[in-house]
């Protein structure tokens, strides 16, 4: 795959203030590992790989489990999320396929035991965040580092 364009050098300006907007949401206080689930969950299922990649390899550093990360996407069947990072996982979804699911009542009402309404507006703006980044990453074919010996572009 060949990226289209460098975002970065075609309108610094413009990505300088996207970047700075997605510094200031994930500063609003979100603990660190929902952060990163939410944005690998967004990232799979926008197809993004730059961000699945970068996603993946901030949450190891961050320290969270391999089985976590290898489950995500079958989050709804594994036992190893809380009801918090359930919560957060469908709101996630709701909202990244928001033109086929319209965020329905059951999800939107799914944070309201786990999460403070300043929360809610937290980590939806987190979710536009990771989704504005996608579209970006996709829409200019934004490549991943390739870290295993022997691996050829498609």
């Amino acid at each position: 795959m060949k990226p289209r364009i460098t975002p970065f050098t075609a309108a610094p300006d413009a990505m300088k203030l996207t970047l700075e907007y997605g510094q200031k949401v994930l500063a609003l206080g979100l603990e660190k590992s929902l952060l990163e689930l939410v944005k690998i969950r967004a990232s799979q299922l926008n197809g993004c790989a730059f961000c699945i990649h970068m996603h993946t390899t901030e949450a190891r550093a961050h320290g969270e489990r391999e089985e976590r990360i290898y489950l995500l996407d079958g989050w709804r069947e594994s036992p190893l999320y809380t009801d918090r990072e359930r919560a957060a996982l469908a709101w996630t979804e709701s909202l990244t396929l928001v033109s086929q699911t319209r965020a329905p009542d059951e999800d939107y009402a799914a944070l309201k035991p786990h999460f403070t309404e300043q929360e809610i507006v937290h980590l939806t703006l987190l979710i536009g965040m990771i989704n504005t980044w996608n579209r970006i990453s996709v829409g200019f074919r934004a490549v991943h580092p390739v870290t295993a010996p022997n691996t050829e572009a498609a």
